[in-house]
């Protein structure tokens, strides 16, 4: 390849990093894709799913899960630009179900040990996830508000609520939080809170206001919390390891069965969390915008500007205190941090851990980053079911090819 993006010889490592995975079972298939300075490569490897002989495409839909973290995180920005919200203004005229908070004595304590929240919850703490509730990483649940949050059907998880957003919040706001506000990080559930935010704050449905502000600007004609039904072709199966069966290995089960997808039907509650599905092309529409400093790229979108340079700067900043990211080198090990819907590495541990790269994986087997220094994007399609926080082999794999490739 010319130009001095990658490597064609490199490149040809990516393929079979990538391939050795589909090849040894552990997947049906991989869509991924690399972009610096203009040049585009796209590996589509495998089947969509072990049942069928559909191949996987470039335009193949996947679950996205936890990378719609970001994507929310940018709707609630383009509100902000707009002072329909404000940073630092309570949530409580827009989340009344949040207001008046109690806070838990103890982790270990019972739900009902509690004092009064120091201060209201913010829309920045929901965008940082500092609001103070959220993903407790003990398996299986053994203290009292895991068990709660479990019970009342509003614990992060694989499975998304089934509940309308009302219901969420009603439930969400009987519970005590395990934080004080803006105190300490847990993952997940600010992003579910973000989405319902911002549908009330808008007078629209989540999936209205992101088809409107970014998925039609940016041309991302796939990306929805449902997959149509002239588009089921498309949708690849998703999987997951058998319990008990040994990590990363060729055992598994349905998480989804494109088949008869839950996505292939309106769900009961639009998850800004980890609710969207994708393509590679769409995914990498938006982190181009995102590399761009907040404008459309692409020619005929009608849209010069999705977000200002300031607010995608903001996003990619690395939001966290010291004290508030303690306990959390399980996701961050101690070279990342958290900006506004993803990660921000901040300083170099590994081949692609540029300082000020920023983005986030999906538990059903997504990963898409962004990196200015470079002018990276990379995004990688499975849908094999992480089994960790930590990154499975193939995101490693993924990651380290496409950065070994850069040639210059």
């Amino acid at each position: 390849m010319s130009g001095g993006a990658f490597s064609g010889a490199r490149l040809a490592r990516l393929h079979d990093a990538l391939a050795a995975h589909v090849a040894n079972g552990a997947m049906s298939g991989i869509v991924a894709l690399v972009s610096r300075r203009g040049e585009t490569h796209v590996e589509t490897i495998g089947k969509q799913s072990f049942e069928a002989e559909a191949p996987m495409r470039r335009d193949t839909i996947f679950r996205i899960a936890s990378m719609t973290k970001p994507i929310t995180a940018a709707a609630a920005l383009i509100l902000v630009e707009e002072c329909r919200l404000r940073l630092d203004d309570p949530v409580d005229d827009w989340l009344p179900e949040l207001a008046d908070r109690r806070v838990l004595k103890s982790l270990e304590g019972p739900v009902d040990d509690t004092v009064p929240a120091k201060r209201a919850i913010r829309v920045r703490d929901l965008l940082t996830f500092t609001f103070g509730l959220g993903l407790v990483m003990e398996w299986p649940p053994r203290h009292p508000i895991q068990k709660a949050m479990t019970e009342l059907e509003v614990a992060p998880g694989p499975f998304q609520p089934e509940l309308p957003a009302d219901e969420f919040m009603k439930r969400l706001g009987s519970l005590p939080l395990i934080h004080q506000p803006g105190e300490g990080w847990l993952y997940h559930t600010g992003s579910d809170v973000l989405g319902v935010l911002i549908a009330r704050a808008s007078g629209q449905s989540l999936a209205t206001f992101l088809r409107e502000r970014l998925f039609e600007p940016l041309g991302m004609r796939d990306t929805g919390f449902t997959v149509p039904a002239e588009k089921l072709d498309r949708l690849a199966s998703a999987y997951m390891g058998v319990p008990g069966g040994a990590p990363g290995k060729a055992e598994r089960t349905f998480f989804d069965d494109a088949r008869a997808s839950r996505w292939s039907k309106p769900r009961a509650f639009e998850a800004g969390g980890s609710g969207l599905v994708s393509t590679v092309d769409d995914f990498h529409a938006f982190y181009r915008m995102l590399l761009n400093k907040g404008r459309v790229t692409s020619a005929g979108m009608g849209h010069e500007r999705v977000l200002s340079r300031a607010a995608v700067e903001l996003m990619m900043s690395d939001q966290l205190t010291s004290q508030q990211k303690a306990g959390t080198e399980l996701f961050f090990g101690h070279g990342a941090s958290w900006g506004m819907g993803g990660a921000v590495v901040t300083r170099r541990t590994d081949l692609y851990a540029t300082p000020g790269r920023f983005g986030w994986d999906g538990g059903y087997g997504t990963s898409a980053h962004v990196d200015p220094a470079e002018d990276v994007v990379g995004v990688l399609l499975t849908q094999r079911m992480m089994e960790s926080p930590q990154p499975p082999r193939v995101f490693r794999d993924f990651w380290t090819s496409a950065y070994q490739a850069i040639d210059d």
